[in-house]
């Protein structure tokens, strides 16, 4: 007897459809699967014939032939214990199909036959919605993600008994019902670290401040202590809020990554990753065998935080800079190409020099000329082009530290970012979402025309630290926004002198 379930697979972190079908004929006792399975796809038989058994149902000794559509696509992961379970069971008349045709089936199964979770399960909830299915059938730990797409019944099983119930139609379970837009909000006020227990650091905070409103790279450069990382951790929390839409993006990434926490189904803040300077470059931006979402894309909308940059790896830097440009990761095989969202900002953290002490006010710096030349020409050129803020986070004073005077609030500051990208918003209002940042070459020209003034100074900026063309432009981008952030239409002589101020090591270069 033939019995065909449907179920889903991960391609990158987008979902597809599969349709699971199962043979049960005469001859020798046998538990085949087809259909580009890898190896924990093909395991799945030695954990379906326990479960199966240890559930109360009865494994017949027939050939079954497990067959995985469409062929042409890797199979990975134990997801299919489930639909593979039932389908045997449905071959062999211990189950009804009736629900086989409206329901998709996931989820790994326990030797017992208890139902454990598995990763991606809102991308396959989602790509079940696209292909007009009722519901989708998922172990109870996944229950709330996949009850996060609209138009779907997210139905919770415990046991492959409860999950066979189901699609016999002999047991009813409630969908879980789960409103986005109410997790989103509640997890909003929970913020760990405020701009406010920064003291000092009024240049680096400005900085960081234009940085948020135009979603703009930074480069902090200073001495070990002056705060470079305590700056850098309190950035998310001046960004906008994150969006409905970007909040499901961002969680489809940790899903698949298998980094979703288990009790949020909803990542509702935007992200904050630090990998260390010893990370691959497969663990920076994806990759391996089977292609996995990298820190940059674990990062999209929110910042990657790079510290103490001129230690890693030259070549794990240089393969950012696709990211840094294009907003996403490709990552090519044999067997296809696979592109990650990876649309974040950048902050990397350096000292001045090896030993940290450059220009320190009390500490003499015992460096060679030539051991900070090679120290900082880690660092190429054309990933510092890429780096539109770079900004000099000097020794913080005694006076700074035993201050009683707080700062601004994280709150306050992101009002101000947010005035700033609603105005952006409506400039570029056919590209949703866009900032100063990221829109293309031809529409900034478009709307950011200097001064006489101001492009007298540009000129001799270029000329004189010579700055490249992408780093002129990155100079045009930044003042953009500080006029952006005094609502000023035209870019002024003063909006380029910041920004300008904002590229120094491009400026030490010139020395």
């Amino acid at each position: 007897m033939l019995s065909c379930l449907q179920s889903a697979a991960i391609q990158g972190i987008d979902g597809r459809m599969v349709a699971v079908e199962v043979d049960s004929a005469q001859g020798l006792p046998s538990l085949a699967v087809v259909g580009l399975p890898d190896a924990s796809v093909k395991e799945s038989k030695d954990r379906v014939r326990a479960a199966v058994t240890n559930a109360g149902y009865e494994f017949p000794t027939r050939k079954f032939t497990v067959n995985l559509a469409p062929g042409d696509v890797k199979k990975e992961g134990p997801s299919f214990d489930l639909p593979i379970a039932l389908g045997i069971l449905v071959a062999t008349e211990q189950a009804s199909p009736v629900r086989a045709e409206t329901h998709a089936f996931v989820g790994e199964l326990g030797l017992d036959g208890a139902l454990r979770a598995v990763q991606g399960v809102l991308s396959l909830a989602a790509e079940c919605r696209r292909n007009g299915l009722k519901g989708i059938v998922v172990p109870k730990a996944n229950v709330a993600e996949a009850a996060l797409v609209e138009g779907l019944d997210a139905i919770p099983a415990g046991t492959l008994a409860d999950a066979a119930g189901f699609l016999s139609g002999t047991n009813s379970i409630e969908p879980v019902r789960v409103d986005a837009l109410d997790v989103l909000r509640s997890d909003e006020s929970r913020e760990e670290t405020d701009f406010s227990e920064v003291r000092g650091q009024e240049h680096a905070k400005r900085a960081l401040l234009i940085a948020a409103s135009g979603g703009h790279n930074v480069l902090l450069v200073g001495p070990p202590g002056s705060g470079k990382t305590m700056l850098a951790r309190r950035l998310p929390t001046i960004l906008p809020r994150l969006s409905l839409e970007e909040s499901l993006e961002t969680t489809r990434i940790y899903s698949v990554a298998e980094m979703l926490p288990p009790d949020r189904p909803l990542i509702a803040r935007r992200p904050f990753r630090a990998p260390h300077h010893t990370v691959s470059a497969p663990g920076l931006v994806g990759g391996g065998s089977s292609p996995r979402p990298g820190e940059a894309s674990l990062s999209h909308h929110g910042v990657l935080f790079l510290d103490e940059l001129p230690e890693f790896s030259r070549h794990t830097l240089e393969v950012l800079r696709q990211p840094l440009e294009d907003g996403f990761v490709t990552i090519s095989r044999a067997s296809g190409s696979l592109s990650f969202p990876a649309r974040f900002m950048l902050v990397a953290a350096m000292n001045p020099c090896p030993c940290g002490y450059l220009g320190h006010p009390k500490r003499p710096c015992r460096c060679t000329p030539r051991e900070i030349s090679h120290y900082r020409s880690k660092i190429s050129g054309p990933l510092l082009d890429r780096i539109d803020i770079h900004v000099e986070v000097p020794a913080v004073s005694f006076s700074d530290v035993s201050g009683e005077e707080q700062g601004r609030p994280s709150s306050a500051i992101r009002a101000d970012v947010r005035a700033a990208r609603e105005l952006q918003s409506r400039r570029y209002g056919e590209r949703p979402g866009a900032v100063n940042a990221s829109v293309p070459g031809r529409m900034l020209k478009r709307v950011c025309q200097p001064t006489e003034a101001a492009r007298m100074l540009l000129k001799e900026a270029m000329e004189g630290i010579g700055l490249s063309a992408r780093a002129f432009t990155k100079v045009l981008r930044v003042a953009r926004t500080i006029a952006d952030l005094e609502r000023t239409p035209a870019v002024d002589v003063s909006h380029v002198a910041e920004a300008i101020q904002y590229r120094a090591l491009d400026r030490v270069a010139a020395v």
